[in-house]
Order: structure tokens, then sequence, then C-alpha cells
């Protein structure tokens, strides 16, 4: 889809008051450039894969085009405004559009969430080296944990996705070195109290403890979690020595959609800049990867 014409055409008259809560409307001060549009100049930025701030700064002088989609009239802001507009904002507020955004696409019918897909990613922290081979240098927030091959200095993306639209539901940011089974029940949570009415959870088999499949069946769902081959627990998935999982035909056939949330993983790296980080601090990260998520909901509202 052509990225002028998404952003001419997003509405967020449904978010406007979110975003303008964090300015001031009346009194002395310099008035403030459109929230919204700043919204969607952060948008742009994911979906034209621009790595930074000042990288946007210099397409909207040369791109007016762009400028005008994003709804700025007078004046095109600084890189400076945007680095204060992610910091006005915070990760709250970006919650709020994530899950506004999320429950459109739930009216809509896009989301259907019967079958719920959840796992992590890693994100290389930007710059520096790790001290004591555990804690960021110019990143005290980044932690070392393993990575898909070997070790990285950074953090981990936790997300709950429906496994037929491969739209992303829920969402977590944490340092590399933090367990996964620790965002499991927080991420399910969250798609409970969107009102997503899930029967199955699918997850690797590092999610593969008691208290896990606890949780979903406390939520009303069937966890569809393999064990591993020499394990006690009674489950209908098991690994093999060739690490392949057999079971029941049925649970093998919900199991396979856990693969949605790989390729979901795939494209917000590969299209939405998720991660290629130019902040540093958990907060910031995690303001750094909430405009990737959402930029991937405009899109699916827009098609």
């Amino acid at each position: 889809m052509n990225v002028k014409r998404l952003l001419d055409s997003l509405n967020l008259h449904q978010i406007r008051t979110e975003l303008t809560a964090h300015y001031h409307r009346e009194g002395p001060g310099r008035t403030p450039i459109n929230p919204p549009a700043m919204l969607k100049a952060q948008l742009a930025k994911h979906l034209l894969r621009i790595p930074s701030d000042s990288r946007i700064t210099l397409r909207h002088r040369n791109d007016h085009k762009t400028v005008r989609a994003c709804g700025f009239r007078s004046r095109t802001p600084s890189h400076g405004l945007f680095t204060h507009f992610r910091h006005r904002l915070g990760e709250g507020t970006y919650l709020n559009i994530f899950n506004g955004l999320t429950g459109m696409l739930l009216e809509s019918g896009t989301i259907i969430g019967k079958v719920i897909a959840v796992d992590s990613t890693h994100v290389k922290a930007y710059g520096g080296r790790a001290i004591d081979n555990r804690v960021g240098g110019s990143d005290p927030d980044a932690r070392v944990g393993r990575g898909r091959r070997g070790f990285i200095l950074g953090y981990r993306v936790h997300i709950a996705c429906c496994a037929d639209s491969e739209l992303p539901i829920a969402y977590g940011v944490a340092p590399c070195n933090e367990n996964d089974k620790l965002y499991f029940e927080p991420l399910l949570e969250r798609v409970h109290r969107l009102g997503v009415g899930f029967k199955s959870v699918l997850a690797d088999t590092q999610y593969s403890t008691v208290n896990v499949r606890d949780a979903a069946k406390w939520l009303g769902a069937e966890p569809v979690i393999p064990v591993r081959r020499y394990s006690r627990v009674e489950a209908v998935l098991r690994l093999g020595r060739d690490f392949v999982a057999r079971g029941a035909r049925r649970v093998l056939g919900l199991f396979r959609k856990r693969w949605s949330l790989k390729r979901l993983f795939g494209w917000a790296k590969e299209w939405l800049l998720l991660d290629g980080l130019r902040v540093g601090g958990l907060a910031q990260v995690s303001s750094h990867v909430s405009p990737s998520l959402i930029s991937m909901l405009a899109v699916t509202l827009r098609l």
C-alpha cells in the first residue's frame, strides 16, 4: 500500500483526546504542533524504514507530499520535537493507542482471537558493549541473554498474536536475560481484558511448565504446548529425539499455527523497523517498539 495514501486516509479521531491530553490548550506558551500529525510522522518513520528522528526531519524538508499526508501545514517539527513527543506520550499512551486500534479490528472481525500464539524475539541494544558480560555499558537497562545465534546484549519483545489474522493483540518489552515464562500470564491477561474469547494458546517448549499451563486453563483456554521427551508432565504433544512434535492430528494442526507469530516477527523486523534501535533505556525501547506494532495495525485498518 502507498504510505502517503495510508497516512492521508488514516483517521485518528477516536484517539485524538489521548494525544492532545499531553499538551496545554490555553494560557501562555507556544502553540503545540498538531499531535495527531506527530503520531502519523512517527508511523511514517517505521513504514518508510527511516532509522532516526533526524532523518525523518530531513525527509520532511524534501518530501512535501509526506508532510501533507502527515497533516503538517505551516511548519514541520525538528528532530528534538519528535524526541520530546515520545517522552510526552510514554509507554502508557502508546499502549492505549495500540489497544484502541486493536479494538477497532476486533469489532470489524479482522482479528478473531480464538487461537492465540505467544512467543518473544530479541532486539539488539543500540551501541555500546557489555560490562562484566551481563550489563550494557551505554545502555544500563540492556542485559546479555540468549539470542537466535548465541548471546546478545539487548531486549526481548514478548507478543501474543491472533494465529488466524497474524496480528498482535498484546505485547511487552523486557531485558534480554529475563525468562519468557514470566510474561506469559500477563500477556494473556491483557488479551482477556480486551474481551477476546480465546480458546487455545500456542507456545514453544520453553513455556512448558505447570504454572504456564494452569494460567491458560484458568482463563478458559487449552494450552497447546509440547513437552520434552523426558518430561513426566502429561500432555497431548511431546517432542521426540529429532525435536519434532508428535500427538493427535487436531492438536498438531493447531500447533502449526504457531508459525504465524514467527512471520509476524519477520515482517516487523524487515519492514517496520522493529529491531532498528537508536535509543537506550527500557522505557525508550518500549516507545520504539510500540509505533512499529501500531503501524502494522494501521496498515491492516486501511486494507
